[in-house]
């Protein structure tokens, strides 16, 4: 965690991946997110995989570095509390539906600078999720190996639910963007982010979309072989695969050199006419024939000795790793200063976790913050923001609208 943002507070009344990854990020930065649950817990408390205790390892570390305030948003006077908190924080990212009572009118009444974020499915209100958006895209049928048949081929779903970690993080920077309008100019923004236009921006943005329209089809499927760029999988002499990317003139150069496979590339540029050094489109255009120079220069040798050679050279290339041994490689988790150890979590499990993402030189990261226990901060909250005192606090507690924490067994 950083402190860069101590000075901001956040109500975040949200589930699952997008919503919670926007408030996390600002939490890393240090703003004092507080999130509002349901009692007993939204709809991805209990999310897989659990511990033995019933902890959710995927909320435990969506919500890290964040309090938790626990109401029964079920009832008029418990929404009336959330609303009320987040008008007097005055900043609120959710993905709660616009046609709630979390809207942005009931929020902002009375407060013409308030900042919301609204994470949305579609942008005509029908409802999506990472990866029934993912569907939509495109991106599953350009997947899996070049040899399937376009017309029986099935689609490929990612595993990694990336458009909502895209998401989330583009919520954080418009959250950004309307603190700093607001500074300029006093005015509040209301902000929608629809998960489907993040994937079709994306699409866009990365120019896949004017070179479907441009070619008038879809693109072939490439197995593991990079786009436009050489790049793929390989097998080492002992069976270890590894991946080498080559966008540039100087990763070409250090894949040459690490393989020795000067002579026969020397040999392929004379046969075809053209020169690969400098050239992605050549490199691409030619890659079957790259390809079995490269994996034949790989498989004889064990992987130990290509990689000294490929990082003696400055190449760019990785191991393939299934998960487990990617959390227990030492150079990747234990010597990196991304992660830290945070025993205190709510599961009872300790095990690495990260800070923030971005690295600011000079400025202590500090240790991972532990996600909160479920309503651990109602108390706390409703005495410090709405003002209320403690005795109120505990009637609300006693009939059942507000929750302390949930601290024990499940």
């Amino acid at each position: 965690m950083y402190s860069l943002l101590s000075d901001l507070s956040i109500v975040e009344v949200s589930s699952f991946v997008a919503s919670p990854t926007a408030g996390l990020y600002c939490a890393q930065m240090g703003a004092e997110v507080v999130r509002v649950d349901q009692i007993g817990g939204g709809l991805d408390y209990d999310r897989y995989m659990q511990t033995a205790e019933g902890r959710s390892l995927s909320w435990e570390n969506l919500n890290r570095a964040k309090k938790s305030v626990a109401l029964d948003l079920r009832s008029a006077e418990g929404r009336e509390l959330c609303v009320e908190l987040a008008r007097k924080t005055g900043q609120l990212i959710t993905n709660l539906p616009e046609k709630s009572f979390l809207s942005h009118a009931a929020v902002s009444e009375g407060r013409t600078d308030m900042i919301s974020v609204r994470i949305m499915g579609w942008h005509d209100g029908r409802q999506a999720m990472d990866f029934t958006v993912n569907a939509a895209s495109g991106y599953p049928l350009m997947t899996g190996p070049a040899e399937w048949d376009p017309a029986t081929a099935p689609p490929v779903n990612q595993i990694l639910p990336a458009w909502d970690f895209i998401t989330g993080a583009y919520c954080a920077f418009v959250m950004m963007a309307a603190l700093h309008h607001r500074a300029a100019t006093g005015e509040g923004s209301e902000v929608r982010v629809p998960l489907g236009d993040v994937a079709l921006g994306t699409v866009a943005n990365s120019g896949a979309m004017a070179e479907m329209l441009y070619r008038g089809a879809d693109r072939e499927r490439l197995g593991n072989a990079i786009w436009g760029a050489l790049g793929r999988d390989f097998a080492s002499r002992d069976a270890k695969r590894f991946m080498v990317a080559v966008l540039t003139a100087k990763q070409w150069t250090a894949m040459v050199e690490a393989l020795d496979i000067a002579e026969p590339v020397a040999a392929l540029e004379a046969e075809t006419g053209v020169s690969f050094a400098r050239s992605d489109r050549n490199r691409f255009e030619h890659r079957e024939a790259l390809f079995a120079i490269v994996q034949d220069a790989a498989g004889r040798e064990d992987y130990a000795v290509l990689a000294e050679r490929l990082a003696a050279a400055g190449a760019t290339f990785e191991r393939y790793r299934t998960m487990h041994e990617a959390v227990t490689d030492p150079v990747l988790v234990d010597d990196n200063p991304l992660f830290g150890s945070s025993p205190a979590n709510p599961s009872g499990f300790a095990y690495p976790a990260a800070r923030s993402l971005a690295n600011l030189p000079g400025r202590a990261a500090g240790d991972p913050a532990p996600a909160p226990y479920l309503g651990e901060h109602s108390e706390e909250v409703l005495a410090e923001r709405l003002g209320l005192s403690s005795g109120a606090i505990a009637d609300l507690i006693d009939r059942g609208v507000v929750a302390p924490s949930d601290r024990g067994p499940r």
